[in-house]
């Protein structure tokens, strides 16, 4: 027993035509209308029976339907000049148990304007869309290899020969170092290097989420979970690294409610989202970064020994960039390099001077610090060549406090009444610093005030204050 069209009344096959295409045509194999509905008559300003089994090119402008009747080749998203406008029309070919009876016409936009508004609706959902899309796929990936990992010194080449040696491993590991060392770029390497490389690499940083959202992150919620849910529920952090590896950086900014939970995942292998009833089975491989001491933590009891045991099964200490000096020129190249292709530059290299500032400093911040002073530095280049001018001042002061300090001695040597006070002190601090700002800038008066922080009028005054010329 079949059952189709025959069940459907004549009026509702035309409303349903009606509603499914705004304006339809239908022509036989010799190119005459058989079918046109009300929306098309409409839009051409005629009536239905005066088109009836009339040849379509006589009863619509431009028509290619007749073409397309015999020629069995559709044409879609075809521009057609109509009544002194164009409209965008699909054409298609008709055929019944495989022979070529016809053709469909149908108007999408009556004209180019309907299309454009309709692009500048949809466009930005696309765009959006495309957004989400592209932040998904580089969220979900690694970025680093090993190669870009850069240094020769014995202790950091230690601490990367091991790491190269443990990532085939499936086992936690546990980066420790300073803030800035290059825990994340260890973290990226060991899961591209590892078999879960075709495999999500999820980063989730522990002291940047609210502790009454981290639960969530990490694991996701069920719809209805609580108010604002959203509908069918999210995905955590945990289900989307399945089968690959979650990067927890700064672990030890955890709070303690949180760490039973994530104890619960490392020893169970599975998860529970908020407001789920029944756990899910996962695989992960866990990277846990923090620049705390977790062994202090544990005596304070801030942080769990338990969970400290699970993460710490192979520990790596990354060296502070004091400790590895001479790995600084090798660093600042690369460093460079990256720069080079932000800003559009090319062949920026350093003076042996400013490598030997950049091994004398201690590098509180690491090579994120490193990293942030050449970029200064190549913000306000104008050659090529990044000189020690170029550096911030607290990098040069050693310069000037020698000189100062030279100038003291021979002076109370000559004058032992003549020791400079205080604020003769900081009036030479500020001429030098006014000094060095005029020859980085050219002597551009309106570019050193800029590079001070100061207006123009104020760099004058001080200028005719400290005689600067």
């Amino acid at each position: 027993m079949q059952f189709g069209f025959d069940y459907l009344p004549y009026k509702w096959l035309e409303e349903i035509i009606n509603l499914a295409a705004e304006r339809i045509v239908v022509v036989d194999s010799k190119g005459l209308i058989r079918y046109i509905n009300s929306g098309y008559c409409e839009f051409l300003g005629i009536k239905a029976e005066e088109a009836i089994n009339q040849p379509v090119q006589n009863i619509i402008e431009n028509s290619r339907m007749h073409i397309v009747a015999k020629s069995g080749q559709a044409e879609l998203s075809a521009i057609q000049p109509i009544k002194g406008g164009e409209m965008i029309a699909n054409r298609y070919p008709l055929f019944v148990e495989g022979e070529l009876v016809g053709a469909v016409g149908t108007v999408l936009f009556r004209t180019q304007q309907e299309w454009w508004d309709y692009s500048k609706k949809i466009q930005p959902l696309l765009e959006e869309l495309n957004y989400y899309k592209i932040n998904y796929e580089n969220g979900l990936k690694s970025k680093y290899k090993f190669s870009d990992i850069i240094g020769i010194s014995s202790k950091f080449m230690l601490a990367k020969k091991m790491a190269e040696k443990i990532s085939v491993s499936n086992s936690a590991v546990l980066l420790t170092g300073e803030s800035g060392t290059g825990k994340e770029l260890f973290a990226h390497a060991i899961h591209q290097n590892s078999s879960r490389e075709q495999f999500p690499f999820v980063r989730i940083n522990c002291a940047s989420i609210p502790e009454h959202l981290l639960e969530s992150e990490l694991f996701g919620y069920e719809e209805g979970a609580f108010t604002g849910a959203k509908k069918g529920g999210k995905r955590g952090k945990f289900e989307l690294a399945n089968f690959g590896t979650i990067f927890l950086d700064e672990i030890g900014d955890m709070p303690l409610s949180m760490q039973s939970k994530l104890l619960r995942v490392l020893q169970e292998g599975e998860i529970e989202r908020v407001g789920g009833q029944k756990p899910k089975a996962i695989d992960v491989r866990i990277i846990a970064a923090t620049h705390r001491n977790l062994e202090k933590m544990i005596e304070e009891g801030t942080f769990r020994q338990d969970l400290y045991y699970r993460l710490n099964v192979i520990k790596l200490e990354i060296p502070p960039l004091r400790e590895r000096k001479e790995d600084i020129p090798y660093i600042a190249s690369f460093l460079l390099k990256k720069l080079e292709k932000k800003f559009h530059r090319h062949g920026i290299n350093l003076t042996n001077r400013v490598i030997s500032k950049l091994q004398q400093h201690n590098w509180p911040g690491n090579i994120r610090e490193l990293e942030n002073v050449l970029e200064r530095a190549v913000n306000v280049l104008e050659g090529n060549t990044i000189d020690h001018v170029h550096l911030p001042l607290y990098l040069r002061e050693n310069d000037y406090l020698a000189s100062e300090k030279q100038k003291v001695h021979v002076d109370h040597h000559n004058h032992s009444e003549s020791f400079p006070t205080l604020k003769e002190t900081l009036s030479l601090v500020e001429k030098q610093t006014i000094v060095n700002a005029l020859q980085l800038c050219g002597g551009n008066k309106l570019e050193a005030s800029k590079l001070l922080g100061i207006g123009k009028t104020s760099l004058y005054d001080k200028c005719k204050q400290h005689n600067i010329k």
